[in-house]
């Protein structure tokens, strides 16, 4: 991932990755948005926190 943006007013994060373009998750809390730009490993944080979590 190269980009992440976060709309509070629409809990939508949109996370840009430079293979596959951009994926916009929605009902995101601002919990996780903050976890994600704090993680020590942003893949990791991820995979366990975000993806697949999201519609």
């Amino acid at each position: 991932m190269y980009r992440v943006e976060y709309d509070d007013s629409a809990r939508r994060l949109d996370i840009w990755f430079s293979e596959s373009g951009l994926y916009s998750y929605y009902g995101v809390p601002i919990s996780v948005y903050n976890g994600l730009l704090s993680a020590t490993s942003k893949g990791q944080y991820y995979n366990s926190h975000i993806r697949d979590q999201y519609g």
